[in-house]
């Protein structure tokens, strides 16, 4: 098992010569091109911004993905959904919706917070080019401002596929009225998958199950 040294040159090594961890590489930059090659190959960036000064790039060859057909959607959400408490939007806040999963809980101030100045700056651009999007989630009220952001999720669009970077709540169950949104557009608009990159109770209980990498780059590549 090794890690690379990457350089200028934009290429990744094979993901099966990394470590059990997922951890491929380290170094080269943020550019949109590297980031889309990336992607294109089941890499993401993931590094400790107040103590690493390099990406470090990880590619588990254990893949956890939410097919979004397949989205778990509790009673008690069903009910929130009946209300129409809050109001969903894709792409109308992608700034506030990526700052708010790095300041949310304090996040930013912790030793191993990753989502820092560059990256966000990174996927900003991302998103400006058309290869990232957020969902928002908003509280309505009758006072200005008249609606407040109050939860999210961004990640890349890339071939049919949504790899999720971050989510936030500020109020109870706002990221997972945006996660069955995106799940409902991808149903609709014929998307493949949702990367959830690793398995958290959040994810598992709303459907989410292991793949190989193997059948993550077929599904992506198909």
């Amino acid at each position: 098992m090794s890690v690379w040294q990457l350089d200028d040159e934009l290429w990744f090594p094979n993901p099966r010569w990394g470590e059990d961890d997922g951890l491929v590489a380290i170094g080269g930059d943020l550019s949109v091109e590297r980031l889309v090659l990336a992607y294109s190959n089941g890499f993401f960036p993931w590094y400790a911004f107040h103590m690493e000064r390099e990406p470090h790039w990880y590619c588990p060859l254990d893949r956890y993905v939410i097919f979004p057909q397949e989205i778990h959607i509790s009673h008690s959400m069903r009910q929130l959904l009946k209300q129409q408490k809050y109001e969903v939007t894709v792409n109308q806040d992608f700034e506030g919706v990526i700052n708010g999963c790095s300041m949310a809980q304090g996040r930013n101030d912790e030793d191993g917070a990753w989502l820092g100045p560059d990256i966000i700056e990174a996927f900003t651009r991302l998103h400006g080019r058309g290869y990232a999007s957020s969902v928002e989630v908003w509280e309505v009220t009758d006072k200005a401002p008249r609606r407040r952001l109050v939860g999210g999720l961004y990640g890349v669009t890339l071939r049919h596929a949504f790899f999720g970077e971050s989510m936030f709540s500020l109020v109870a169950n706002a990221s997972k009225l945006a996660l069955i949104h995106l799940a409902r557009a991808m149903v609709r608009d014929g998307g493949r998958f949702i990367d959830c990159q690793f398995e958290t109770p959040l994810f598992k209980g709303m459907g989410g199950r292991h793949i190989t990498y193997e059948e993550y780059m077929g599904l992506l590549t198909r």
